[in-house]
């Protein structure tokens, strides 16, 4: 079976992976993009970028990849379920060229966009959009790509066999935390840490193969 994965997800030395107040000029609130700093500096993401340790763990996002799962907040800025005009941040060519299910309770037509992605709109509990993603994904994997309420979700469901998070060493002291409701997470994975020269941390949770 094809696994669900999480990829350059990245986190505030305490917890938090956006800040607040979410606007259409501010996605991440006051976070800003400070917590996406490290990847911008990368091969990944800028061709003239550095190619060390924070490149080989973002490169990995995209490999076998079939469908993206996220939440509504990483769609749209409150208020976009009443713009039919709205089709996402990234423009007409968005960066998941795959299926992408978007979670929300207010569901709406399919948007084809440039590039392979499609954006489906599905209200949907994790497990039910989970099949859904993975019979899009042709037998490759899913991607729950946030934000984190949904990747707290489908972790609280126990539906995440790789989870990579970068933290990030900054403190926002509000906005959407990961870990609340998340005890003991630690006992159902191996866990490792790779520190990079540009100040975060890589930490790989991979499910536990049972015994």
């Amino acid at each position: 079976m094809s696994l669900t994965r999480i990829h350059n997800f990245s986190i505030s030395l305490d917890g938090f992976a956006t800040g607040e107040p979410q606007t259409a000029d501010a996605p991440f609130g006051h976070a800003g993009e400070r917590l996406h700093e490290w990847m911008f500096g990368t091969r990944f993401w800028d061709a003239s970028g550095t190619a060390g340790v924070d490149n080989a763990f973002a490169e990995r996002h995209s490999h076998g990849i079939g469908a993206e799962i996220m939440g509504a907040n990483k769609f749209g800025p409150p208020g976009w379920r009443d713009d039919p005009d709205w089709k996402g941040w990234w423009g007409p060519n968005p960066p998941f060229h795959t299926p992408t299910f978007v979670l929300t309770h207010h569901p709406r037509s399919s948007i084809e966009m440039e590039g392979g992605t499609t954006f489906h709109f599905l209200d949907a509990a994790p497990a039910e959009a989970l099949d859904t993603a993975r019979a899009a994904a042709d037998g490759q994997d899913v991607r729950i790509g946030g934000g984190p309420t949904v990747v707290r979700d489908f972790l609280v469901a126990e539906l995440v066999d790789h989870m990579h998070l970068v933290q990030v060493p900054i403190v926002l002291g509000r906005g959407v935390r990961i870990w609340d409701g998340l005890d003991s997470l630690e006992d159902a994975y191996d866990v490792e840490a790779v520190s990079s020269p540009s100040g975060v941390t890589h930490l790989t949770f991979t499910r536990k193969v049972p015994s």
